[in-house]
């Protein structure tokens, strides 16, 4: 597995960690279809939470977070609701969260939880 990978996993798996830790239940990870990918499919109540993880080394190119550009976000939408359709489930709310992780390679990672993201 290549380095990039490696991170981008291991930051996933914390991403999954935090939101188990906040009380949200996981229902789907790296969901793919034709159109892309969604990292983390949860539900916090009532509310179905698309998650997209975004994970760096470092802010040498900025903080994570900052990658989740509008675009990705219409795409986000499109396949949260490919993924509703799927399972033939209705939700209340669909709410599109972003968790932003800088894991360094020596010294603690650093988790930033973005809820309703618009």
């Amino acid at each position: 597995m290549r380095a990039k990978d490696r991170l981008g996993r291991d930051g996933e798996d914390l991403a999954a960690d935090h939101l188990r830790r906040a009380g949200l239940a996981i229902l789907d990870r790296n969901w793919r279809c034709a159109a892309g990918e969604i990292d983390i499919v949860a539900r916090d109540g009532s509310a179905l939470v698309v998650c997209e993880v975004k994970t760096r080394s470092s802010t040498s190119y900025g903080w994570p977070a900052e990658a989740v550009t509008p675009r990705k976000l219409r795409r986000l939408r499109e396949l949260a609701l490919r993924w509703l359709d799927e399972r033939q489930i209705y939700v209340p709310e669909i709410r599109f969260d972003v968790i932003s992780i800088v894991r360094p390679p020596h010294g603690r990672p650093t988790l930033e939880h973005l809820r309703g993201v618009q």
